[in-house]
């Protein structure tokens, strides 16, 4: 049986290779004043990361929305407006996005990955019958 392939074309090592930091957008922290109807920035520390955990239409197109900051562990919520909960799924939209966007440059480069190493191992003779 042939010796696997441990090092890419170039001589790294396959896990040396990985992304730059740099090719995600780099999330700058809310320096401003949060507004009452910003339900998506923490009152606590400012992270644009708040989420509703739980939320109920009120009377006279209002919700109940309770929320959470994953980054300071804050809690809170109240009864507010549809604009401004519509506000809030827009925010959270976007920030769906964004997560969308960064999980398909990293499938992205893990294919890169995989093709380069399997290339590698053509060129190299090291694809046998039994691999398959």
């Amino acid at each position: 049986m042939a010796e696997r392939q441990t090092t890419n074309r170039d001589g790294r090592a396959p896990l040396d290779r990985g992304l730059e930091p740099s090719i995600f957008e780099t999330r700058l922290s809310t320096t401003t004043r949060r507004r009452r109807d910003d339900l998506h920035i923490c009152p606590t520390c400012n992270s644009d990361l708040v989420y509703p955990t739980d939320w109920a239409p009120a009377r006279d197109r209002h919700w109940d929305v309770a929320l959470r900051c994953p980054e300071c562990e804050w809690n809170g919520g109240g009864r507010y407006s549809q604009q401004v909960v519509d506000r809030l799924d827009e925010a959270l939209d976007r920030g769906t996005e964004s997560v969308l966007d960064d999980l398909n440059v990293l499938v992205r480069a893990n294919m890169e990955d995989q093709i380069d190493r399997f290339v590698s191992a053509l060129n190299a003779d090291q694809i046998l019958p039994e691999d398959f």
